[in-house]
């Protein structure tokens, strides 16, 4: 322990790196042996305080969290990522470069969220389509967030959905079909009501 933080002995941070007080670095997950598995931090990175990264985790440079963010094992996540307080990653996810990652969001394993994208706070993503059904476990989907969507505050996206590239999804919206690329999405069930350039900031 050192200033009430715990960075384990395998993992690798790049230059400038702010570790706050009371965060866990490089824990070795369940099934995981201490020291076995690297956990890789880029540079100029600034972790808050009671973060806890699991091993196995590469992560690009430029990289932020929140208070309280729990990043499970085995992730790839790009530069200039930035994950909101609360917000809780599990395990095999793909995050790519420039994700913005807001408060309380939850995101499963096997998601993948494209260069770009933008969720909102309390977003949800899901992967169990039967959740304690037999043999749910290996039939896990993650939603794919494509490059450049924006996901709205509460929504809810069902497993294996694609949001399409630069599509918008409305506050509290639950997703439950693919999204085309550009398209708008709102309700519940989400439906298409105009394209991406008919709104009046584009």
């Amino acid at each position: 322990m050192n200033n009430f933080k715990h960075i384990y002995d395998s993992v690798v941070l790049g230059e400038n790196v702010f570790i706050e007080e009371f965060c866990i670095i490089g824990v070795p997950a369940r099934d995981q042996i201490t020291g076995d598995t690297e956990t890789i931090i880029g540079s100029d990175a600034h972790i808050r305080s009671h973060t806890v990264i699991y091993a196995g985790n590469r992560i690009g440079k430029g990289f932020q969290t929140g208070n309280k963010v729990n990043i499970r094992e085995l992730n790839a996540i790009g530069d200039h990522v930035s994950i909101g307080t609360l917000s809780v990653i599990e395990h095999h996810v793909i995050i790519g470069d420039r994700v913005r990652i807001h408060s309380q969001v939850f995101v499963p394993e096997y998601s993948v969220i494209e260069a770009g994208a933008w969720l909102g706070p309390n977003v949800v993503l899901t992967n169990a389509k039967y959740p304690l059904s037999p043999g749910v476990k290996a039939s896990l989907k993650g939603p794919i967030i494509k490059k450049g969507a924006k996901v709205g505050a509460n929504v809810t996206i069902l497993p294996g959905v694609v949001i399409g590239e630069n599509s918008l999804i409305g506050a509290g919206s639950v997703v439950v079909h693919d999204v085309p690329e550009g398209a708008v999405v709102v309700g519940n069930p989400a439906k298409i009501i105009k394209h991406i350039h008919e709104l009046p900031y584009q």
